[in-house]
């Protein structure tokens, strides 16, 4: 079974970072087929376009833009490629960076696919600073990859040590309904718990109030249409639920900091 070293992926590699024991690698997917295979350190995939299916020893990953996984270094796994252009970004995190920042870090075995729009949305971000590179930016780096740990654990623990139901129905149904206006009496009742209870437990799950979790559904959702050439920026928003184009350019500046158009040239830009 073939073994990859650090910053080595199947494709045409057109960027390597390292800083500090983290190497971020955006590449190319150029294999129409990878067999089985495993990477030197833990590591994430984040696909900034086109399709990709990832198999391990239980499950298959049908991949497209946006798409997260987390993969433990002893994991083995395939790739397959579909026609057209596929581009991956990939964080590798060795030994030494968890012991020096994250030490008591509980790593999740195998492989997970994130589907926690918070949790790739960190992703994004630390995809914006390794673009923008200012003075600033490995410290931004570390700090963001600080959180993207503690998401990725949160959400390891919360599904190992079962959660309330209504939590895990409460995503799936906010994930499905991103274009629907949504009361907090119609929620409690889909997931058939009082609205108060629904109100007081919220963050304790999510970290962040209702409102707060559905704007950055919305814009986890366009950040991952983005990559799609054919689609405005107006028709991006209303199909993930905004209003007009005015209330997308504030919740997403809210959210990231920048400009929908200007991370538009992020994504698409080699």
């Amino acid at each position: 079974m073939k073994y990859l070293q650090t910053g080595n992926f199947f494709g045409q590699t057109n960027k390597i970072i390292n800083i500090d024991g983290v190497t971020l690698t955006d590449t190319e997917y150029t294999h129409p087929k990878v067999d089985w295979h495993y990477h030197e350190n833990a590591y994430f995939t984040f696909i900034l376009s086109g399709n990709v299916i990832e198999g391990n020893k239980k499950e298959i990953y049908n991949c497209s833009a946006g798409s997260l996984l987390f993969h433990n270094w002893q994991d083995p796994h395939y790739n397959i490629k579909p026609e057209g252009f596929t581009r991956g970004f990939h964080i590798e995190i060795n030994n030494d960076w968890i012991k020096t920042f994250m030490e008591n870090f509980n790593c999740p075995a195998g492989s997970i696919n994130i589907k926690d729009p918070q949790t790739r949305l960190i992703v994004y971000k630390i995809y914006k600073e390794i673009r923008f590179a200012d003075d600033n930016f490995k410290l931004s780096i570390n700090q963001l990859l600080i959180n993207l740990l503690q998401s990725l654990e949160k959400n390891n623990y919360q599904k190992e040590n079962k959660t309330p139901h209504w939590v895990s129905k409460l995503k799936h149904l906010l994930n499905d309904c991103v274009n629907e206006k949504l009361s907090l009496q119609y929620l409690s009742e889909q997931l058939g718990i009082h609205p108060v209870h629904l109100s007081r437990d919220f963050p304790k799950y999510f970290s962040c109030n209702l409102g707060e979790y559905i704007r950055k559904v919305k814009v986890e959702k366009s950040l991952s249409l983005f990559s799609n050439p054919n689609l405005s920026l107006t028709e991006i928003a209303h199909s993930c639920g905004f209003a007009d184009q005015s209330h997308f350019l504030r919740c997403f500046k809210e959210v990231n900091g920048i400009k929908p158009s200007s991370y538009r040239k992020l994504i698409l830009e080699p």
